[in-house]
C-alpha cells in the first residue's frame, strides 16, 4: 500500500479528498457514489472521518475497508483519542494494518457535543495529539498525519503558542500536517511560513472546501473559528437568495484560492467533500488538475 507521503512526491500540484462515514445504508449509497465518481481522477489520496467519541467509528472503519481492497485509491483512516483507552486504540490501528491501510490521520479529537467544552482524557486514554502519533509509529510502518489550526486552536492563547505545540506533534513523528479551513490564501501561507521558520521542514497541506451554497458559507466559517473577511462577503452576500448565482460565485472564489496556493508552491489541496463529488470535479478540472484518463 502507498504512503500519503509518497504520493506526494513528484512534479506539480495534487489534490486529495475526505468523505464522512455513512450513518445509514441510504447514506453510504450517497458515499460510494462519489468515492466512485472522484476515483478516476486519481486524487493522491482520501480520507474518512472519525466521530467524536468514536460514534462514527464502525462506519469509519467499514468504509476505508473497502476502499483498500475494492479500489485503486490510497486510504487515509482518521483515528481520534477521545474515550478510548490505550488498549482500544491498538485494537484498531492493528485493525487498519489487518486490511492493508498504512495512513493514519491521528488526532486528539474534540470533546462530545462540544468542541470548545473541556477535554477529559478516558482515564486509560492519551491527552495530546503527540501521543498519538508516537503509539500509531511504535505499533507498524505507518505514514502519520495530524492536524493544523490555521487561526490557531481555540485553546491556544496565541498564534506563536499554537505553532509550538504543532511542531511538537510534528516532530513526534508525523510525516504531514492538514490545515483546517481558512478564508484566503495568505492565512494559509502564514501557516506554513510560521512552521517552516521552526526549521521544520514538514509539508503543511491546505484544507478546501468549495462554497456552493449559502449554509455551506456559514459552515465554513464556523469550522475555521474565524469571520469571513469583509471583501469575501461583499461577494457572496448578496447572493444568497439565488441559489445558482451563489454556487457560481463560490466556486470561482474556491478556484481563485487554490490557483494562490499553487502559485506559492504549495503541494496538495485536501477537499472537503461533504460525501458530494459534482463541485470538486468542477474545480479540480479548472485547476487543470484531471489525469488524462479521467
Amino acid at each position: 500500500m502507498t504512503s500519503v507521503i509518497e504520493r506526494l512526491r513528484g512534479d506539480g500540484p495534487k489534490f486529495s479528498i475526505e468523505f464522512f462515514p455513512p450513518r445509514d445504508t441510504a447514506d453510504e449509497a450517497v458515499l460510494w457514489k462519489a468515492i466512485r465518481e472522484l476515483e478516476p481522477y486519481d486524487p493522491a489520496y482520501m480520507s474518512i472521518t472519525y466521530g467524536a467519541g468514536g460514534s462514527s467509528r464502525d462506519g469509519t472503519i467499514r468504509s476505508i475497508a473497502r476502499v483498500a481492497t475494492e479500489t485503486t485509491l490510497v486510504p487515509m483512516a482518521h483515528l481520534t483519542a477521545v474515550n478510548h483507552s490505550v488498549a482500544e486504540l491498538r485494537n484498531v490501528i492493528g485493525w487498519y494494518a489487518s486490511v492493508g491501510v498504512r495512513n493514519i490521520l491521528a488526532l486528539r479529537g474534540d470533546p462530545p457535543g462540544d468542541v470548545y467544552g473541556e477535554w477529559i482524557p478516558h482515564p486509560e486514554g492519551l491527552n495530546y495529539a503527540e501521543e498519538l502519533v508516537q503509539l500509531v509509529r511504535e505499533l507498524g510502518d505507518f505514514c502519520v498525519g495530524v492536524s493544523a489550526s490555521t487561526y490557531g486552536h481555540p485553546r491556544s492563547p496565541d498564534l506563536e503558542t499554537d505553532t509550538k505545540y504543532l511542531v511538537r506533534k510534528l516532530r513526534a513523528g508525523a510525516d504531514f500536517a492538514i490545515a483546517q479551513l481558512f478564508h484566503d490564501a495568505g492565512d494559509f501561507l502564514r501557516l506554513r511560513d510560521r512552521v517552516a521558520a521552526t526549521g521544520c521542514d514538514v509539508p503543511v497541506l491546505p484544507g478546501v472546501m468549495p462554497l456552493t451554497t449559502w449554509r455551506t458559507l456559514q459552515t465554513t466559517i464556523k469550522l475555521s473559528g474565524a469571520p469571513a473577511p469583509r471583501k469575501l462577503l461583499d461577494r457572496l452576500e448578496p447572493l444568497a437568495d439565488d441559489p445558482k448565482a451563489f454556487r457560481a460565485a463560490g466556486i470561482d472564489v474556491i478556484t481563485e484560492l487554490c490557483e494562490k496556493l499553487i502559485a506559492e508552491g504549495v503541494p496538495n489541496l485536501h477537499f472537503y467533500t461533504f460525501n458530494r463529488s459534482k463541485a470538486t470535479r468542477e474545480v479540480i478540472a479548472r485547476l487543470g488538475l484531471v489525469p488524462a484518463r479521467a
